[in-house]
């Protein structure tokens, strides 16, 4: 491992269960998993339902609304790669569609953020076949 390594934030690894999910935020959409069996509506993917165990699971687009559940401003950067990020608000959005999902706020001080927060998604294309999901205020 290089110095230079430790300047580089690492990349999510896309695997066969998360394949269609970051080709979905590639393309601008933020695909959430809806199980045709129970209804349930999951954010993370997996290859079966968390609620029922059935594999009917298909992809739906999410509206990219939700509000602030929780959130931490992180002051202490985790290693070298994030230094000039901070300070920077770390969320945990409640998504219109129900589920949770921990992301970064973006267009604004951390300091703005606040409980039940409106936001919206938006994404950011860090290399060529990774877009990240961000919230900004709505």
């Amino acid at each position: 491992m290089s110095p230079d390594d430790a300047l580089q934030k690492p990349l999510p690894a896309p695997d066969a269960d998360t394949a269609a999910f970051w080709r979905g935020l590639r393309e601008g959409k933020l695909l959430l998993q809806h199980c045709r069996a129970c209804g349930h509506v999951q954010y993370y993917q997996q290859a079966m339902c968390r609620a029922c165990g059935s594999e009917e699971l298909e992809h739906r687009a999410a509206s990219g609304r939700g509000k602030v559940h929780s959130f931490s401003v992180v002051h202490r950067a985790p290693g070298p790669a994030f230094k000039a990020d901070t300070p920077y608000a770390v969320l945990l959005v409640e998504l219109a569609e129900g589920p949770r999902m921990i992301s970064t706020f973006t267009g604004g001080k951390p300091e703005d953020v606040t409980f039940d927060m409106d936001v919206e998604l938006t994404f950011d294309r860090v290399a060529e076949e990774i877009t990240l999901p961000r919230f900004r205020r709505a």
